[in-house]
């Protein structure tokens, strides 16, 4: 898959955001599976929206919120996030 890819421990990972969701999930990979796409309850406001996705994503993968990164796409749909040592997978992802 090229929606995820390992930097020695930490994970980097490539998301496409649906703000204004019933609830937080993740969704699944897009067709050409470049993306995985997530779906937040938090409007793409003032930050609000990208504070929303890394808590989101720290929880669903064990770690504190201080250790997920956005590394790219800060008011883009598409980002890019970086996870320092993931504890949990909630999404299928192989180990190096």
């Amino acid at each position: 898959m090229s929606w995820y890819r390992w930097k020695g421990e930490d994970l980097e990972l490539a998301l496409r955001v649906q703000p204004r969701a019933p609830r937080d999930a993740f969704v699944g990979p897009d067709p050409g599976g470049d993306y995985y796409r997530v779906r937040i309850q938090a409007p793409p406001v003032e930050g609000k929206g990208n504070a929303a996705l890394c808590r989101f994503v720290a929880k669903s993968f064990g770690v504190a919120p201080s250790r997920v990164t956005l590394i790219g796409g800060e008011q883009a749909r598409y980002k890019r996030l970086r996870i320092a040592s993931p504890q949990q997978f909630p999404l299928p992802i192989e180990r190096p």
